[in-house]
């Protein structure tokens, strides 16, 4: 059997605690024999539980019922006991309503700040699988912009003879393609403290063949041989 709205709504005053001493009393002695009474207030208090703190914290309106009461009654010619009663009871349930807004907009804000912060604790990682053409990976390049970290890891090439493998970033913004490094058999880090982030993230990552130790000059000796952009890695 499910409970009617009207009890559904006094299920949640009696969590709000907005109910007057005599409707409490009442509902709370029928509760202790309606069984499903007793899981709508349960209910309506296990989702109101985790928010009482939050509002405790704030400031109530000054309460106006007293007020609103009073013109409502001079707006009536002639007021039955009745018809006051039912028009109080309507103005509890209406600030029974605002107080749930209230609070429900509150889980929502502390909701929105909470995965706002954990988005920006999250480390922003990236990588990058460098290749040529269609081939098959040649290296495997991560960034971590929280750490301002590169990781370049050989995958399958292996330098010529007598010759190293150079990584740059390529970006327009930078000028001339920069090195972060000889890369040698195992994987080795790069810092990227020197580079705007937003440029780390749209580079061009490129290895070149050059003299053994790397470029003499600073500058690719020829044309990359292996290419490729970072893409973010979704955290788990």
């Amino acid at each position: 059997m499910t409970i009617s709205p009207d009890d559904d709504f006094a299920a949640a005053e009696y969590a709000l605690g907005t109910l007057d001493p005599s409707e409490r009393a009442e509902l709370a002695a029928r509760r202790l024999r309606e069984p499903e009474l007793d899981e709508a207030i349960r209910a309506w208090e296990a989702r109101l539980a985790p928010l009482s703190e939050a509002a405790q914290e704030i400031e109530p309106p000054r309460d106006l019922l007293p007020a609103i009461e009073a013109r409502i009654r001079a707006g009536l010619p002639n007021p039955t006991q009745s018809a006051i009663v039912a028009l109080e009871r309507r103005i509890k349930r209406w600030r029974a309503a605002a107080i749930a807004a209230s609070i429900v907009a509150c889980a929502l804000a502390i909701g929105l700040v909470a995965r706002e912060a954990n988005r920006r604790s999250t480390p922003r990682e990236y990588v990058a699988i460098l290749q040529k053409d269609a081939a098959s990976p040649a290296f495997e390049v991560t960034v971590n912009l929280d750490k301002q970290e590169l990781t370049v890891r050989p995958v399958a090439a292996r330098a010529p003879p007598g010759k190293s493998f150079e990584l740059w970033i390529i970006d327009a913004k930078l000028g001339a393609p920069r090195s972060l490094g000889v890369i040698g058999g195992t994987s080795r880090a790069a810092s990227l403290s020197a580079y705007d982030p937003a440029v780390v993230e749209t580079a061009t990552y490129a290895v070149t063949v050059e003299p053994p130790g790397g470029s003499p000059d600073g500058k690719p000796s020829g044309p990359p041989v292996f290419v490729g952009k970072l893409i973010p890695v979704e955290p788990d």
